[in-house]
C-alpha cells in the first residue's frame, strides 16, 4: 500500500517576510530622509515591493498625515484609489512588534472636501449597539486638514498606576497645554513642518471600569512578583479597553484589538459575566502572593527582597521592623510607608516647583529645573517629585546639586536622603547626578517623595522624555529606537552594535545630538506629542 501522502504546509513568514504580497507608495513630505531610507529598507527586506509612484500596482500607500498625503496626490486620484492608506505609525508599530498589527487604528481616509476622517467602519466593528451613543465618543472626529492633523495612538490612557521608577517603555486630566509645554526653557524652536501633529484629546468615557480596575490590580501583583512581562500585558489591556466608547458585554466585542489576545479575552468574559476574575481572588487570598506584594510597596525592596523576607517568616509590616538586614532606605520607606502612599495635589506640587526653581535661580541663575512624571503630564495629583534640571551652558550644571540639596536642606524641604550619587564633575555615568530623597510640603510633616535629576545640556532632551513619561510610551520609543539599530535611555540615543543569536547587542559609547524632545520623536519617527498628551 503506498505511503500516504501529507499535505505540505507553507512555511510561516516570520518577520523576515511579513511584508509579503504588499506593493507600498511612500509618501515623502514631511520625513526626514534618514527615516524614510530605514523603512524602505525594512520593507524590502521583509518581503515588500517599493513603488516610486502611484499606480494600479500600490497596495498600501503610507504618510504622516493628511496634508502630506494632499500635498503629493491630487483628492480626485485618491477617491479612484482601491488600496489602503495608512498612517506611518503602522510599519512602525508593526516592526517593534514583529509582526503585522492591526491596520484599523491607522487608516487614513480622505472625504472629497479634504477632511481627515479615521475609518468608520470601526463604529460596527467595535461598538455594536445603538449608533447615538457611539457617536457621542465617536473617534471619526473631522479635523481641517490645511490647518490640524490626526494624530493616533493605539492606547488612549494607562490607568491610575505609579511605578517607582522610571522604565523606557504612566489618565488625562483637562488641564492648560500652556503650562505643560515640552521644555520652553532651553527649546527655541518647534520644527512644524516634520511630522508636527496637532492632536485632539479624547477622554475615555470610562464604561468598562469593572475590568481595567480588576487588571490594574494584576498589574502591581505580577510587578511585585517579579513578573515584568505578565505585569505589562494587562497594562497594555488597560489602555485598550479603558477607551472604548461602549460597555463590553462580550469578550467577542474586543477580540480583534491590539493587545487582547486569547487569555485576555477569557479573562474579560469572566468579568464582564460574574463581575469578579478567579485569577485575582486567588491571588488576594493566597498569603505569599498577598505578603510579597505588600513587601514590594515599600520604597527600595523589590521582588527579590520581598520574597526572602517572606521566606524568614515576616507576614507584616510591623514584622519588617525588626529586620536588621534592612538598608537605611529600605528602613527609612518603611518608617514613612504610609506618607510615601499619599498623593501630591496637583497646586502643592506647583508650588513646590516655584519653590525649587527660586532657590537653584539663587545658587546658579539660569538653571533650569522642570518638575517632570505625571505632573508634567497634566494629572490633577502625583506620587512623588520628578525634578528635571540641567543649564544651558553645558557646564554650570557640574558640582550644582550638592549645594541644592544643602540649601534644601537649610529650608527643611528636604528631609531624609536615600540615594545621593555625583558624576557630573568626573564625568562618569555619563555626567548625571542624582538624588533620591523624602520632602515636606512648607508648614506640614507629611513625608513625600522627590527625586533630582541634574543632566549635562547635551543629553537633556532624553532626560526630560524618561522622567516625564508615561512608561508605555517610554517602552514604545525603546521599541521604536531598537527596530531601527539604536538603544534609548535617559542619556541618549545609542547606536547598538549586533548581538549573537537572541541576545540583544550593546550600546555604542556615543549617543546622537538631539538637542529637543522633539527632534528625538522626529528621528524615531514617532508623532509628536506635548507633555499633557502623553498619557497613554
Amino acid at each position: 500500500m503506498a505511503p500516504k501522502r501529507t499535505k505540505r504546509k507553507s512555511p510561516s513568514l516570520g518577520p523576515q517576510g511579513m511584508f509579503a504580497g504588499m506593493t507600498v507608495f511612500l509618501i515623502e513630505d514631511g520625513v526626514q530622509s534618514v527615516r524614510l531610507q530605514i523603512w524602505k529598507q525594512k520593507l524590502v527586506q521583509m518581503g515588500a515591493k517599493v513603488e516610486t509612484q502611484l499606480s494600479e500596482k500600490v497596495s498600501h500607500v503610507f504618510a504622516i498625515s493628511s496634508d502630506a498625503l494632499f500635498h503629493h496626490v491630487d483628492g480626485d486620484r485618491l477617491a479612484r484609489f482601491k488600496g489602503h492608506v495608512l498612517l506611518y505609525q503602522w510599519l512602525e508599530e508593526s516592526l517593534a512588534a514583529g509582526e503585522k498589527v492591526s491596520e484599523d487604528f491607522y487608516i487614513l481616509k480622505v472625504d472629497p472636501e479634504g477632511f481627515d476622517i479615521f475609518d468608520k467602519s470601526l463604529k460596527p466593528k467595535l461598538a455594536n449597539r445603538n449608533s447615538s451613543s457611539y457617536d457621542e465618543h465617536s473617534h471619526c472626529k473631522r479635523m481641517k486638514s490645511s490647518h490640524e492633523e490626526t494624530k493616533q495612538t493605539n492606547e488612549e490612557k494607562k490607568g491610575d498606576i505609579e511605578t517607582n521608577s522610571v522604565s523606557w517603555a504612566s489618565n488625562t486630566e483637562p488641564h492648560s497645554p500652556s503650562s505643560l509645554t515640552s521644555s520652553p526653557e532651553i527649546s527655541s524652536t518647534q520644527d512644524k513642518d516634520v511630522g508636527m501633529q496637532t492632536s485632539f484629546q479624547y477622554s475615555p468615557p470610562d464604561l468598562n471600569k469593572g475590568i481595567t480596575e480588576i487588571f490594574g490590580k494584576l498589574v502591581n501583583i505580577y510587578r511585585a512578583l517579579g513578573d515584568d512581562r505578565r505585569s505589562f500585558s494587562y497594562y497594555k489591556a488597560i489602555a485598550v479597553v479603558e477607551k472604548l466608547p461602549f460597555k463590553v458585554e462580550s469578550a467577542d466585542q474586543v477580540k480583534d484589538l491590539p493587545g487582547i489576545g486569547k487569555s485576555m479575552q477569557d479573562h474579560i468574559q469572566e468579568i464582564v459575566t460574574t463581575g469578579k476574575l478567579s485569577k485575582l481572588q486567588h491571588f488576594e487570598t493566597d498569603e505569599k502572593v498577598k505578603t510579597i506584594t505588600l513587601f514590594g510597596e515599600v520604597w527600595g525592596i523589590g521582588p527579590a527582597t520581598a520574597l526572602k523576607l517572606y521566606e524568614k517568616g515576616h507576614r507584616t509590616l510591623d514584622d519588617l521592623k525588626n529586620e536588621d538586614s534592612l538598608t537605611n532606605a529600605q528602613v527609612i520607606g518603611l518608617k514613612y510607608f504610609d506618607d510615601i502612599k499619599t498623593r501630591i495635589p496637583r497646586h502643592e506640587a506647583q508650588e513646590m516647583e516655584l519653590v525649587l526653581q527660586k532657590v537653584a535661580e539663587d545658587i546658579i541663575p539660569g538653571m533650569v529645573v522642570v518638575c517632570g512624571g505625571s505632573y508634567r503630564r497634566g494629572k490633577a495629583s502625583c506620587g512623588d517629585l520628578d525634578i528635571v534640571i540641567t543649564h544651558p551652558d553645558g557646564k554650570s550644571h557640574k558640582g550644582f546639586l550638592q549645594n541644592y540639596v544643602k540649601r534644601l536642606k537649610e529650608m527643611k524641604l528636604l528631609r531624609e536622603d536615600l540615594i545621593f550619587s555625583t558624576h557630573s564633575e568626573e564625568g562618569t555615568d555619563s555626567g548625571v547626578d542624582t538624588y533620591f530623597g523624602l520632602c515636606t510640603y512648607p508648614g506640614r510633616e507629611l513625608r513625600h517623595r522627590i527625586d533630582f535629576k541634574v543632566y549635562p545640556r547635551d543629553i537633556y532632551a532624553f532626560g526630560l522624555i524618561a522622567w516625564t513619561g508615561d512608561d508605555v510610551l517610554n517602552r514604545r520609543l525603546r521599541l521604536l529606537a531598537e527596530s531601527k539599530g539604536y538603544r534609548l535611555d535617559d542619556t541618549g540615543l545609542f547606536p547598538a552594535t549586533h548581538g549573537s543569536g537572541s541576545k540583544r547587542g550593546s550600546r555604542g559609547t556615543a549617543s546622537l545630538k538631539l538637542e529637543t524632545e522633539k527632534e528625538v520623536f522626529d528621528f524615531l519617527g514617532f508623532p509628536w506629542l506635548e507633555p499633557y498628551e502623553r498619557n497613554l
